[in-house]
Order: C-alpha cells, then structure tokens, then sequence
C-alpha cells in the first residue's frame, strides 16, 4: 500500500543522511563517505560534539577512562590526541571532537543549527523524504539515526516560565557560564549530572539547596593528571585496547575476575577494597558479575557501598536517609563517579531538601514551591531532571514508515527493535543509541557506536553488492530478537528496578529494560553472525 502522506518537494537528494554530529554521527559520516557514498549530516547543535556540545554544565566530565572513549578504526588518529586527565572533562572533549572533525574534513557534509523535524517513507520509489526546521527536504535512500540515547531531555516542571531569576536545564547549560558567586542557587535532580553540578559549584555559591528524590548508590573519582609518560603509556596499548575492549562485558577495558562461589567471605571484602580504591567504575563493571542475578550477592556488594557512603555521611540521619538507597541493588541503576560529592552536604552553606514523599509542585517567580506549600527562595535554579532515554530523540520526531506508520505511536505503545539497527515497518532506517543494544545505556559509548556504524556501513555495502536497495527486519527476526532481549533482562535484577533504564522516569512510557544487558561482546557476536549468515533477520530487496 503506497503511504498518503504529504511528502513535499524535496530540495536536494543525497545517497544518506545521518542525524547528529557526536561520536556516533562523526564517524558514520567518515565512512559512508568513505564508502563513495553522498551523505549530508544534520545536527541542531552548533559545531560537532553531540552530548558533549550540548551538555556543558560545571563538571561535565567522562565517567570512562578518557583512552578507552577514542576511535579505535585508525591508529596514527588515536595516538596523535593525549588526554590532560584520566577522565577528561567537557571542555576538553569538544575539543577533542572539533580535532576529529578537522582532520577527517567532516564539517563540509554537515549542516550545524538544523534540526530534523520528520522523516516519511515514500513506498513507491524506496526513499526517505527528511524535512529540517530550515525548510530543506532531502531525499535519501538511507536514514541513519546517530541522535545518542540521552539527548531528548524531560521538562516537566510547572511554572519555569514564571520565575523571576536565573533558570537553566543541566542539557543546555550557557557555553559562558553563569556567575553564581554568592547567590542563592537551587539544584534540582541528584543523577549523575546533579552530582557532577553539586560538587563543582558548592565551594562558590552563596548558598546550595539541592532537592533530592531518587537516591543513588555512588563511586569515588580518582583523576590524576597525565604525564607524557602516562600518554606514551596508554598510546602503546592501542593494539591491545583495540582487541579487547570490543569483547568484554560493558566495552571498557575491565573485565569481571571473580567468581563469587570461589572465594570465602573475606576474599571477597579484601577484593570489593581493592577494585573500590580503583577510583574509576570497575567495582561496577569488574567486580562480582553475579550482583546482577544473585539478590544474595547484590545484598553484599550493595551494603559494601552503603557503608562506604555512610561512612562519609557521617551517618547523619538525613543526609543517610536521603542520598543512600536501600530499595534496590548496587549497579541495577547508573552508577555515577564523583570527587567529595558527599562531603559537601557538611558544608554550612548547603542544604538538602528530600522531595520522596514532598514533591516539587511548581516553579514559582521567587523559587520552587513542594506539594505542602513550603516555598524555597532562589536567584539562580538548575535542572537536571534527566531524559527520555533511548527512544526521545527519535518520537520527538515525525517519523513515517511504511503505510504511513508512525515511530512516535509504534514506541507509545511497545519498545521493540532489531538489535537496536532497525525497525520492522521502516524500510533503510538504520539507527544507533536506541532500545536493545548495549548502547542504549550499558556500554562505554564509543565501543558500541564504532561497532554499530560499522555494522550499518557493512549492511549498506552488502546491499549494494548484491544489487539490492532495500533493508529491513522482518517481523519475525524482530520477534525473535526482543523475546531474546526480554529473556536475558528478565534473568537479571535490572528488570526489578524502577529507573530510566526501564523507562520509569517518563509518565506513560512502555516499561521494558531499554540496553541489552547479553554484553557488548556476546552482542558484537551476534550482530557479527546475523551479518555473516546474510541477514536471516532482514528482508533485503
């Protein structure tokens, strides 16, 4: 059945384009271009970037290892960029991103401070019809979705419009800054990006009231500064960074050692000190791999960490009640880095306000009201109220497939992908960072992006070498892959949870664990073999 949309009159035509300009994007650029392919890239952004042109709030920062979040498909390319820090912070990382874009001459085929606002599929000829908020209507063969699966951020306060200050989203904070020097600052949402707010911005404002509702377990930083020796370290480790990091469970260089069954009760203390005093994340990636299914073992680890964290509370009875969780398991939810975060709820200057049971009711022009009326007087107000993850980027858009089928209502209803690539009923719309793969939120994010845009890049050229023009999954290899994706979460204390990771934060959104929790490796393979085996999963016409 042909769609009955109105598509338009398109103004150029192209081989593909690709939506976003971030690590994702840059590199599908490169290599569709490579390819021989004509390919234009459209990003609402200013420059390249991504997450990182957009979120540049105070301590915006890496939670991976700076040598592990690098390309890996070019080695002189690798090793001619030297990280300051192990773990990098914003500023740092645009920069890094503008010297890829450079040298890889990428600016040329993107279009900057445009914004995709729909997509529809035009039956009769086999092509994409993607219209821009600048009034371009480009006609492409493939569609290839880079957006990043925490770039749709959630705006649901009542009454931002009405206050009289100072009110910024932790998303688009100002590139200049903001002079908080002895104001009254409000922070509301204590996520990994509150928390890299709270801790950098405490020592300057005035006074801090941080609004507090979902507690999260958290890991000390430590972030040393690089020496050359340090940088000639890392860039020797290339080939093995390139073989390993490919197939381990969450695509850093760690994996799990351990088995809990193997050591007695205090082996696995002394190893839980150990890999804590790492200062990065392998507590959470490396540590015991059955706190993910064992509730027992979860109980363990999960204590462990309460304890570190009361510990530093100084086991004041609020500041423990509100910032350390007791209704879920260590690493079922994100699990954020941070430097003297908790310390600076001892400082007099700071507040911290428990809004579980006392909501936010709305923003008024002085401040932020609870449900009991209580109002909290600010001059300056920041959010950082999180995202709809995995799926935002793209139901923020009019997508159309096939007779008129629209993404927005498909994902309204049911999360369902094919290994996160594509959707049945969108003929050549591929896609990363979105449901059911790694990189929809357990994966250090180059390491499933590399692999998914070469994925697609691999799936274009096999198209087209077999004289075919079209790609898409088929209900059944669709069915297939979420009853395995359902089976897999399903074995996990993940499932169990309430967090962004199922969806919980966005009212009405369908519950279903958004990663593929398999592993990166277990997930490369697979997408490998489908691959391999001609794409039993696709139709391909």
């Amino acid at each position: 059945m042909t769609s009955t949309i109105d598509t338009g009159t398109a103004t150029e035509s192209v081989d593909a384009v690709v939506l976003g300009a971030g690590v994702a994007g840059l590199y599908q650029l490169h290599q569709l271009r490579e390819h021989g392919l004509n390919v234009k890239a459209f990003d609402a952004a200013g420059d390249v970037g991504g997450t990182w042109w957009w979120n540049r709030y105070p301590g915006a920062r890496f939670d991976s290892e700076g040598y592990i979040y690098q390309y890996l498909f070019d080695e002189k390319l690798y090793k001619d960029w030297a990280w300051r820090q192990k773990f990098p912070g914003q500023p740092e990382i645009e920069r890094w991103m503008q010297w890829v874009a450079e040298r890889l001459d990428l600016r040329r085929d993107i279009r900057f401070n445009t914004r995709i606002t729909a997509a529809h599929y035009d039956e009769d000829r086999g092509r994409w019809l993607v219209h821009t908020d600048r009034g371009d209507v480009v006609d492409t063969q493939f569609f290839v979705s880079c957006a990043g699966m925490l770039s749709a951020p959630l705006r649901n306060i009542e009454g931002t419009d009405t206050f009289e200050g100072q009110l910024v989203y932790s998303s688009s904070y100002p590139a200049e800054g903001l002079d908080l020097a002895g104001k009254r600052v409000g922070v509301v949402g204590v996520g990994a990006t509150g928390i890299q707010i709270i801790q950098t911005i405490a020592p300057e404002v005035g006074h801090l009231t941080v609004f507090a509702r979902g507690p999260q377990y958290v890991l000390p930083m430590k972030n040393p500064t690089y020496t050359k020796a340090d940088q000639d370290w890392y860039h020797s480790r290339f080939e093995e960074l390139r073989n390993t990091l490919p197939h381990t469970f969450t695509g850093f260089e760690y994996d799990f050692e351990h088995a809990w069954a193997d050591c007695t009760p205090e082996q696995r203390q002394e190893i839980l000190e150990e890999i804590y005093q790492d200062g990065s994340l392998k507590l959470w990636l490396a540590g015991f791999g059955e706190m993910f299914f064992d509730a027992e073992v979860s109980e363990v680890v999960s204590e462990f960490v309460r304890g570190k964290m009361r510990e530093r509370l100084k086991n004041d009875p609020h500041l423990v009640d509100t910032l350390v969780p007791t209704d879920f398991g260590f690493g079922t939810h994100r699990v954020p880095l941070e430097n003297g975060y908790l310390e600076v709820y001892h400082q007099d200057n700071v507040d911290l306000v428990n809004v579980r049971n006392n909501p936010i009711a709305q923003i008024r022009p002085t401040g932020i009201e609870l449900a009991d009326g209580t109002l909290h007087e600010f001059d300056v107000i920041i959010l950082a109220t999180g995202f709809d993850a995995g799926t935002g980027a793209l139901t923020r858009i009019d997508i159309r497939g096939r007779n008129g089928r629209s993404l927005t209502d498909e994902w309204g209803r049911d999360i369902r992908t094919t290994m996160g690539l594509a959707k049945h009923g969108y003929p050549n719309l591929l896609t990363t960072a979105v449901p059911l793969a790694p990189s929809a939120a357990l994966c250090n994010m180059t390491t499933c992006l590399q692999q998914q845009t070469e994925w697609i890049t691999r799936a274009i050229k096999d198209l087209q070498t077999e004289g075919k023009t079209t790609i898409e999954p088929t209900k059944e290899g669709e069915d297939a892959w979420v009853d395995h994706h359902e089976e897999v979460a399903g074995a996990t204390l993940v499932a169990n949870t309430s967090s962004w990771y199922l969806g919980s934060n966005v009212p009405g959104k369908p519950r279903r664990v958004l990663s593929y929790i398999g592993g990166v490796g277990t997930y490369r393979q697979k997408c490998d073999e489908e691959a391999a085996a001609g794409y039993p999963s696709f139709s391909r016409t």
